[in-house]
């Protein structure tokens, strides 16, 4: 067993033996919720919805604040919690995205941080969907041949963060996109696409409900396809948010020199599992104690077993499992590992395409 695994098999031992009973309060104190991008993305979006959740559900009613670390695709917020990992009394806490776990699959120079000493306590899978303005969507039949011949400008926060999916599915697409890269996190490539600097975006299902849907609910956007979901058996699916919207593979199907096989789909795979399967995680540093981590899965169960949850997340979130305890810690587990074969094909690819190197 992983030692994460260890920790959550002790976790629930304790609690059994325990009735769940935890004798800390943080009554009066305050939590940090640091999440490393800016406040108009999806991650803002799913911090702010657990926020006042944590808040009513954690002993003693703290106030939870989130606070943003943005910079570098979400590797300076990171780097910033790893040097927070003696701060176990509970009041700090961090939410990562498929942005970080990238960099560190790739073994970004950047990344000082060690997913191995974070201690993982809820997952959260989530989805992504592709928009074109209305001019571009108009040309859209399920597959991209009519599109293949437009030049794209895409608002990108880097090659290495979650617009990895993104801009090798392009690739795979034949599209010819330019990656504007820098933005302030997705948030903004969406206001480069509002602005019409920008001509395909992508947002996690978060930020399309919360600021994408309104576009397209007024002509001004159209939604093309998702990057799709895993079935229990590992397929790629429609997204169970989206289930009128194909996804990328069925798109990639009806689309000339798109293939569902091979090496770059195998990478598609294991990132899309990287960025979106688990894409976003609440941790704990590592000093946290066990009755620290009991009382925030107690706290995470008695949030997402609420009468009214799922419809609630459905509405902010999406239509996706939210999972804690030995759960979580598997699904970062499976999100944070990568073949060789996977790897190096995006390591030779990042190279070619954009001249990145992580020597």
């Amino acid at each position: 067993m992983t030692k994460h695994m260890v920790k959550a098999a002790a976790l629930v031992a304790l609690m059994t033996a325990s009735g769940g009973l935890h004798a800390q309060t943080l009554e009066g104190k305050t939590v940090d919720f640091t999440i490393p991008f800016s406040e108009s993305g999806g991650s803002g979006q799913w911090a702010n919805f657990f926020a006042p959740r944590l808040s009513a559900a954690l002993p003693g009613n703290p106030t939870v604040v989130v606070r943003y670390r943005p910079g570098a695709g979400s590797t300076e917020g990171a780097n910033w919690f790893q040097g927070q990992q003696a701060r176990g009394d509970g009041l700090t806490i961090f939410g990562d995205s498929g942005s970080t776990k990238f960099p560190y699959l790739l073994g970004d120079p950047l990344v000082r941080y060690e997913y191995n000493d974070w201690q993982p306590i809820l997952a959260s899978a989530t989805g992504g969907v592709v928009v074109l303005p209305a001019d571009l969507g108009a040309r859209y039949d399920g597959s991209m041949n009519d599109l293949q011949d437009e030049f794209y400008l895409y608002g990108s926060q880097g090659a290495t963060t979650l617009d990895l999916v993104p801009l090798l599915a392009f690739r795979m697409l034949g599209l010819q996109v330019d990656p504007v890269f820098g933005v302030d996190g997705r948030g903004g490539g969406r206001l480069m696409f509002e602005r019409g600097e920008a001509n395909i975006d992508y947002q996690t299902s978060s930020a399309y409900i919360a600021n994408v849907l309104p576009l397209v609910e007024d002509g001004l956007a159209v939604p093309i396809f998702t990057w799709g979901a895993l079935n229990a058996d590992g397929d790629i699916v429609r997204d169970p948010t989206f289930p009128d919207l194909p996804h990328f593979g069925e798109v990639c199907e009806a689309t000339d020199g798109c293939e569902t096989e091979g090496v770059a789909w195998d990478a598609y795979r294991s990132f899309l599992i990287a960025g979106f399967a688990n894409q976003k995680t609440i941790f704990l540093p590592s000093s946290a104690s066990q009755e620290v981590v009991d009382m925030y899965t107690t706290a995470l169960n008695e949030i997402i077993s609420a009468p009214g949850f799922m419809e609630e997340a459905a509405e902010v979130l999406g239509v996706y499992e939210q999972l804690t305890g030995t759960a979580a810690v598997t699904a970062t587990e499976q999100a944070t590992t990568i073949s060789d074969e996977s790897k190096q094909y995006v390591l030779d690819w990042l190279m070619e395409s954009y001249g990145i190197s992580m020597n």
